[in-house]
């Protein structure tokens, strides 16, 4: 039995294929997500069909696997069985692989106002947004209206953060530069708001800074040492500051899905379960724990990121520990993780690589990000598209995917009406 059907839930299916198992996937959402490319559908540079797919046709050719559209709401541990609902289904093996939501550090309340960016609506919602700031703006006549319509905050200096940012800043300054008769986009402003001392912080210091540099060239407005004390439909408090924003974006904090809850074991402060060296749970052998909602340390002794790369190594391991039990194999030894850097994007022909290594920064950076999200796409169906659509945009600065779909009302806020 496998819940969830993102990166290290694919990856540990698929490896099973050959297994002499039988394979139920679990997911409340019919298709798997490239998440890394989540932010280009919210800031309209590519539709929600360029980085998802189904995953029925994705295990399509597995005879062994079976797929349920489905919520889990519990695990019965001692029955072996997962909950859907009022229905049970049992399981000799169980792998959980549900991944993460957002975090609001006790601010559940902000989500209305501060959306973050972890699945298809949520990219669809605030692309929706975006583009109706810019639409409200040029129907208005009150400066001060269309200033607040026209000031987008990003809470976090995370990757999404800085992607969310610079896209948005790009999207203003280049896209609908031309767009507009009553209002000049480029006159947005967008501010990143970062509690720490730097964007990027699990990058070295020199690529946080030229990110840094990146953003600034680009018009965003970096606040560092700036938490959010305060959120809501007129904007958020930042320090002391208030800030007018109808826009406001949180890419700030996650936490890990309820598991920890079905399995009634203690989590830590995200909500991760730790996990043994085969990413079993302690004193639940035959349930494992795999992606963003597992604690694995590496050699150092710190968390894993929640990455792809590490989600979908972790799901391939479980897949190896499975099919050497039933096969009565010795076990593999324990996981590690193999880290092979890490990218962000700031903006057009600014990105920055840590592979340890090495480093590099801007328009070499850049491609490289390009060429890799690329090849880890899904399909060469998705993989032509996205490389024309982004030559296309390159070459012309637009962006095709502008378009507000959803009921207008649903991004409404009190002071807009």
């Amino acid at each position: 039995m496998i819940v969830g059907a993102g990166f290290a839930g694919m990856w540990a299916a698929q490896a099973l294929a050959r297994a002499p198992v039988e394979i139920t996937v679990i997911d409340r959402r019919n298709y798997h997500l490239f998440q890394p490319l989540l932010y280009q559908v919210a800031t309209a540079a590519l539709s929600p069909g360029d980085i998802a797919w189904p995953i029925r046709r994705m295990l399509r050719r597995q005879r062994n696997t079976r797929v349920l559209l489905a919520e889990v709401t519990g695990v019965d541990v001692e029955r072996r069985a997962v909950s859907l609902g009022e229905q049970s289904i049992p399981y000799d093996y169980l792998i959980l692989a549900t991944g993460v939501r957002h975090d609001y550090f006790g601010h559940d309340d902000w989500e209305a106002s501060a959306p973050g960016l972890k699945e298809l609506d949520d990219a669809t919602r605030i692309r929706r947004r975006i583009l109706l700031a810019f639409e409200r703006a040029e129907c208005g006549s009150d400066p001060s209206a269309q200033r607040r319509l026209l000031t987008f905050v990003i809470v976090g200096g995370g990757p999404t953060g800085v992607e969310l940012a610079g896209a948005i800043a790009e999207l203003a300054r280049r896209a609908l530069a031309a767009d507009f008769r009553h209002i000049d986009p480029k006159s947005a402003r967008i501010l990143l708001c970062e509690a720490g001392e730097r964007v990027l912080p699990a990058f070295p210091e020199t690529l946080s800074r030229y990110a840094g540099r990146a953003l600034a060239r680009l018009g965003v407005e970096v606040k560092l040492k700036s938490p959010v004390t305060d959120c809501g439909p007129w904007g958020v408090t930042v320090g002391t500051e208030r800030v007018e924003a109808a826009t406001v974006l949180w890419a700030a904090g996650v936490a890990a899905s309820p598991v920890a809850r079905w399995l009634g074991i203690e989590a830590d402060r995200l909500g991760r379960l730790p996990v043994a060296p085969d990413l079993s749970v302690p004193g639940l052998p035959e349930v494992f724990v795999a992606g963003d909602v597992a604690l694995v340390s590496d050699a150092t002794g710190r968390p894993l990121p929640g990455v792809a790369p590490a989600a979908k190594q972790a799901g391939a391991y479980v897949a190896r520990v499975i099919a050497a039990r039933v096969a009565g194999r010795p076990a593999p030894p324990p996981f590690r993780y193999r880290d092979f850097g890490n990218l962000a994007t700031i903006g057009r022909r600014a990105a920055v690589i840590d592979f340890a290594w090495l480093r590099i920064k801007g328009g070499i950076a850049w491609w490289i990000w390009g060429i890799a999200h690329i090849y880890f796409l899904i399909g060469m169906r998705n993989r032509l598209i996205v490389s024309l659509q982004w030559l296309w945009a390159y070459l012309t600065f637009d962006r095709g995917a502008r378009l507000i779909t959803g009921r207008e009302c649903e991004d409404r806020s009190p002071a807009d009406s």
